[in-house]
């Protein structure tokens, strides 16, 4: 691993070494098993830090401790499809007992790679469009794991967004095709359901760089009543800066599928609370360690949402957030 991705894991590490005799309550192996993870995110993600620190601690709490009884191998992929395909093949060609998978793109990676080495996957949207398990309930080969978002969840966005700024009349959901769940049209049909029923013109923009960032925001920007819709997207999340500089300095009222986006000073995020699904995914990993199958383990659903509001933002966009969403809000960032 790379020095940063060394230190980043030691972070992690050397909390769960904090826990004490409970992290060494349950059986212990016979011996060291390796996990390899393959993360989305870029290795300078705070909330991504936590996801794996959270997923290190709850694993240690089933038994599972680095330096002890396991080995981890963590991979950065920054939303990048290239590094993706390469760090799956490197992950799988140290044949580790099991891969812990984050984001639509690197599951496929991974599973083009392998078919028999166990992957949990945590945050994806459509693992059965997407062709990583038959179903749910049953998803019947060597992967399964957690969910994120449901499709309706594009709706759901287009209305806290109409609710928060009434004025919008044009709103465009923007999404990079090669990273976005079923290639960004898992959430668009009902994004644009509740376009129609709430009389807003919907608009289709998929994105693969900055400039391209840059060119739907600028365009929603000519004219009154333009907004954004940024659904779970690797790429989105990685290029957050740019868009949220981009939306404040044109004046055009965003929503966001991830927390992360508001408190880097978005004007609204609804969705999971991601950290949990790090956090449930341990005992699943502990499991098929343990010698339980992928397929034997049905795909979960979240069990948290949070919405968050930034009043900040709110302000300079000179949107006044109505009581009805203020109630509803899990946290308010003034």
């Amino acid at each position: 691993m790379r020095r940063r991705q060394v230190i980043a894991l030691v972070g992690g590490i050397a909390a769960v070494h904090a826990l004490g005799p409970l992290a060494v309550q349950a059986q212990q192996p016979d011996r060291t098993r390796r996990i390899g993870v393959l993360m989305g995110y870029t290795d300078t993600d705070p909330e991504a830090q936590v996801f794996v620190r959270t997923f290190v601690e709850a694993l240690a709490e089933t038994g599972w401790v680095e330096g002890r009884n396991l080995r981890f191998d963590l991979r950065w992929a920054a939303a990048d499809i290239e590094k993706m395909r390469d760090f799956a093949q490197q992950v799988v060609a140290a044949r580790p007992d099991l891969i812990l998978a984050n984001t639509t793109p690197v599951i496929a990676a991974l599973q083009r790679e392998t078919r028999n080495i166990p992957i949990v996957f945590v945050i994806a949207s459509d693992p059965v469009g997407d062709g990583f398990v038959a179903s749910l309930a049953r998803p019947g080969g060597n992967i399964t794991g957690f969910i994120n978002l449901e499709a309706t969840a594009g709706g759901k966005w287009l209305e806290l967004l109409k609710e928060a700024a009434p004025r919008v009349s044009r709103v465009a959901v923007m999404f990079n095709p090669d990273t976005a769940p079923g290639g960004g049209n898992y959430f668009t049909p009902s994004f644009e359901a509740a376009a129609r029923a709430l009389a807003v013109k919907p608009i289709v923009s998929p994105v693969r760089s900055e400039a391209e960032i840059e060119a739907v925001i600028t365009a929603l920007a000519r004219e009154p009543g333009g907004g954004l819709v940024v659904p779970s997207d690797g790429f989105m999340r990685v290029h957050r800066h740019v868009t949220i500089a981009l939306t404040a300095r044109h004046n055009v009222p965003a929503v966001y599928a991830l927390r992360i986006h508001a408190l880097d000073g978005g004007l609204l995020s609804f969705g999971p609370q991601n950290v949990d699904l790090f956090r449930r995914a341990a005992p699943y990993v502990d499991r098929i360690l343990r010698g339980t199958h992928p397929s034997e383990l049905p795909v979960q659903v979240p069990a948290k949402f949070e919405l968050v509001v930034n009043l900040k933002t709110a302000k300079e966009l000179g949107l006044e957030i109505p009581p009805t969403i203020l109630v509803r809000a899990d946290e308010v960032i003034e």
